[in-house]
């Protein structure tokens, strides 16, 4: 079955040195550490993904983020600040007052294991964000996250078969770890009605060996990931509003790959997404936010590529938690 992967979907594997997220939107921090303390509260998001179930030993992926704001001061002081009987606590008033955030910082922290097939990624990182109004109602933050990521290689998962030996220097040899240091940096604009930023990860290019140039003298690249993404909210009416985005994702040598997504959010209790990506596969979303201490998500993505044969579709979900949400937020204010 490994085979089977690794030819018919090379192209995916090429440019997955980072997972994939089709609810990116819900959590952009994951890909770009300016948003550290974005929010008045601290925001606590677990995520896990399967992708391609029922291909054995397919990419799955498993994270923890927190991220908090430190001296942010945000005064509700106007009579829309606050929720009023019988009306949406989303809708036009609200966002009328809004206003650019007040110079603070952010910091968080992302713990993430990545796993396919016989090699697995573990890594942590701590971030650091700075944030500031530069008009009324616009902000801009920028950031940088450090951390280890392990990059371990299960050998006894290297079996295929006579006619494809494996590398003498690594079988039977049991896990095989290599750790390294791990950096990555955005910016992130943001206002009322939209949104727009530009990450990247593992920016600094190096080499993994697994067999200590005993017979192969070249590793593994590992390369940077270029994110870029935007997003435009607007009222449908007082009630629903939509929210297009897109992410633009580029690793050399492979082409660029473009994910488009739509959010349908019903004041803010309840919201409806689908998503398309390009050249891969269509996706749904549908996501609740439980009064004003937490929320949980659920996507289902359908792959047009030659995997669909074998792949069950892929099946991602988020729980997350507003801890000291001093303002009663029921969603989030500066991500949608």
């Amino acid at each position: 079955m490994w085979v089977l992967l690794l030819l018919v979907a090379s192209r995916s594997v090429i440019a997955q040195q980072q997972p994939h997220y089709t609810q990116y939107v819900i959590n952009n921090y994951i890909l770009n550490p300016a948003l550290s303390g974005i929010e008045n509260y601290t925001d606590v998001k677990i995520g896990h993904r399967h992708q391609w179930t029922g291909i054995n030993d397919a990419p799955v992926t498993t994270y923890l983020t927190v991220h908090m704001p430190i001296g942010k001061q945000d005064d509700r002081i106007t009579a829309t600040s606050f929720d009023m009987p019988g009306e949406n606590p989303r809708g036009r008033n609200y966002w009328q007052d809004y206003t650019a955030a007040a110079p603070h910082h952010g910091i968080g922290l992302k713990v993430l294991n990545d796993r396919t097939g016989p090699l697995n990624r573990f890594g942590g990182y701590l971030s650091y964000a700075f944030h500031l109004g530069i008009s009324s109602q616009t902000s801009i933050s920028a950031g940088f996250e450090a951390g280890l990521r392990n990059i371990s290689l299960n050998s006894s998962k290297l079996d295929f078969g006579q006619a494809n030996p494996v590398d003498p220097a690594v079988i039977n040899s049991g896990v095989i770890s290599s750790l390294k240091p791990d950096f990555g940096a955005g910016i992130w604009i943001y206002s009322a009605s939209y949104f727009i930023g530009v990450s990247a990860q593992q920016i600094i290019p190096q080499k993994v060996y697994f067999s200590e140039n005993r017979v192969q003298p070249y590793g593994a690249d590992l390369l940077p990931n270029i994110f870029a993404t935007a997003g435009y909210r607007f009222m449908l009416d007082d009630d629903i509003s939509a929210l297009p985005s897109a992410m633009c994702k580029f690793i050399a040598p492979s082409p660029i790959q473009v994910d488009l997504n739509m959010k349908l959010q019903y004041r803010d209790a309840l919201w409806v997404g689908a998503g398309y990506r390009f050249s891969d596969g269509f996706s749904g979303m549908l996501g609740v936010n439980v009064s004003n201490t937490f929320n949980l998500s659920y996507a289902y993505d359908y792959t047009t590529s030659p995997l669909q044969t074998y792949s069950k579709g892929t099946h991602e979900i988020v729980l997350g938690f507003l801890i000291g949400n001093r303002y009663g937020d029921s969603c989030p204010r500066n991500v949608w």
